[in-house]
């Protein structure tokens, strides 16, 4: 690659500091921000300003230490939320945030979200790359739920969800349903707008009652209610497979 090319290359993989910091593991942007307010970030020897791009080639350093020596092996985790426990990193003002619940010792971030009154699987992770990918709605990455309802399921129940229904100002995209029973079923989502299932079955008359997560991608929920666990060497490469053609969050 000649000098030129390599510029070129290395303009279009530059990234924020604070979203570098905060992909990496190492810290939230908000907390990067703070840090290179403070002084304490150096990008190849100079204190940086807010907005400066960096990439892999650079030497960053916290403190005076080289961000690859601070850096752990990232971790990822499934946890089986209970109801009434709040996906939010917001741990001074949210008692019952999933973090404390948790009490992992990594700093960790929640993959997504599932709504206080709802319950199942929600992935953990140290990794803000990952994160960024899974969340973004154009990749269609598969989450499944089983959803219990207040009045049984009348007969066009299944197509109306299936096809779309208006919600937000939009249409929900085509999804899988199939009912369970006479108040329940089962529906698979490549989008996740906000309380989506709730805001559809509302949208046909329904209140939803119990609303279970039981899949994100190849993760299936398979330990007890309130508990977690880390993700399998053969999950996470299949997530990561999973993942490669997968563009991040802008």
């Amino acid at each position: 690659m000649d000098i030129g090319s390599k510029i070129n290359h290395l303009l279009i993989m530059a990234t924020r500091i604070n979203k570098y910091l905060s992909e990496v593991g190492f810290c939230s942007r908000r907390e990067a921000d703070r840090l290179i307010a403070d002084g304490r970030v150096m990008i190849n020897g100079f204190v940086p300003e807010m907005g400066t791009k960096v990439s892999d080639e650079d030497q960053i350093t916290v403190d005076g230490k080289p961000i690859r020596e601070l850096r752990e092996d990232h971790v990822y985790l499934a946890l089986n939320k209970p109801v009434g426990i709040v996906c939010t990193t917001d741990t001074a003002n949210e008692k019952d945030n999933i973090i404390d619940f948790i009490n992992h010792p990594r700093r960790i971030f929640h993959v997504g979200r599932l709504d206080k009154p709802s319950e199942g699987l929600i992935l953990l992770t140290s990794d803000g790359d990952i994160v960024n990918k899974i969340l973004r709605a154009g990749n269609r990455h598969e989450k499944e739920y089983v959803v219990s309802v207040n009045r049984p399921l009348d007969p066009d129940f299944v197509t109306k969800m299936s096809e779309g229904v208006p919600i937000l100002d939009t249409v929900t995209a085509p999804c899988q349903v199939r009912p369970l029973g006479k108040k329940s079923f089962n529906i698979i989502l490549t989008q996740g707008l906000n309380r989506q299932i709730r805001r559809m079955c509302a949208h046909l008359g329904y209140e939803v009652v119990k609303l279970k997560r039981i899949r994100i991608m190849n993760i299936s929920l398979d330990m007890p209610m309130g508990k977690w666990r880390n993700l399998r060497p053969e999950e996470l490469a299949e997530i990561q497979s999973l993942l490669i053609s997968s563009k991040k969050t802008v």
